[in-house]
């Protein structure tokens, strides 16, 4: 898969030497953007595996591809289409787990087909406008520009204000929602701005990993670090540090080996997370 203009030919790639990748600009931007996205994924994901929440990604990505196309049909920024989207779709499904008798798998699952139909539907009105799809879905790390990093710094600044005020009521809520309840805490509304922060978070990520593999950076790194932890602060600590590990081995191997750098980060971070599945398997023996 070729990626867009802006990515370095891999001729050169291989011909540059280390002083070369660390005065490269598009090669710090990368960076830059892909750690901005690793220090927020690493709580939020922490609270997606300990609340069961990963299908509940997938449907905010599958949503992303209508977010794309509305965004080129009414002419605004398509990160500013996704996010539209995925709040909408946070705000939907908030309202229907209280007002349905569904269960969430099953919202969940209506939820991210009809948002994918939708978008199918919605990119066939886009027969004149040329855009490189696969950058939205899977991500063009190489290719984050200024714009973008302002982008990403902002919706990550306003994610971490927000889940520093609500991280205890939303861990007490994750614990024991009824015990939660009983104590007076606003369970709801904590529910409500951890699903907007989600959805918040996968918009930002769109131009790093792609509304298609932001998931994976959401669950991989928190499952990793869920093994080495002791406590839900020191494991967020640990996942936003195993999602910036992966960001920068994944931009390695990329410029190394001439693969796509998006999905190269989710690689490493799996590969993270099967190297530490082994070492808890041979400290256990």
């Amino acid at each position: 898969m070729r990626w867009t203009t802006q990515r370095v030919h891999p001729c050169l790639i291989l011909t540059m030497n280390l002083n070369e990748w660390l005065t490269s600009p598009f090669l710090w931007r990368a960076m830059i953007g892909g750690a901005g996205v690793a220090l927020i994924v690493g709580p939020l994901g922490a609270f997606i595996v300990w609340r069961k929440m990963a299908y509940f990604g997938d449907t905010l990505a599958h949503s992303g591809l209508l977010g794309v196309a509305l965004g080129f049909l009414l002419g605004v920024s398509p990160s500013l289409g996704v996010l539209m989207v995925c709040l909408l779709l946070a705000a939907l499904l908030v309202f229907l787990e209280l007002k349905e008798r569904l269960s969430a798998d099953t919202l969940l699952g209506l939820l991210a087909h009809t948002t994918l139909a939708l978008g199918l539907i919605a990119l066939a009105f886009l027969e004149t406008t040329r855009f490189d799809l696969a950058a939205f879905l899977f991500g063009d790390l190489l290719a984050v520009t200024r714009d973008d990093l302002i982008w990403i710094g902002g919706g990550v600044a306003v994610a971490f204000a927000v889940l520093l005020k609500i991280w205890r009521p939303l861990l007490a809520a994750t614990v024991d929602e009824e015990l939660a309840r009983a104590e007076n805490v606003p369970v709801t509304k904590v529910k409500t701005a951890f699903t907007i922060l989600v959805a918040l978070v996968i918009a930002c990520a769109m131009k790093v990993v792609g509304v298609l593999l932001i998931t994976a950076l959401l669950v991989i790194p928190a499952a990793t670090a869920q093994r080495f932890t002791k406590s839900p602060e020191t494991m967020a600590l640990a996942a936003s540090g195993v999602a910036l590990a992966a960001v920068i081995g994944g931009l390695l191997f990329s410029l190394l080996c001439d693969t796509p750098a998006s999905a190269s980060v989710v690689a490493v971070a799996t590969l993270i997370f099967v190297v530490s599945r082994i070492i808890v398997g041979f400290g256990k023996k």
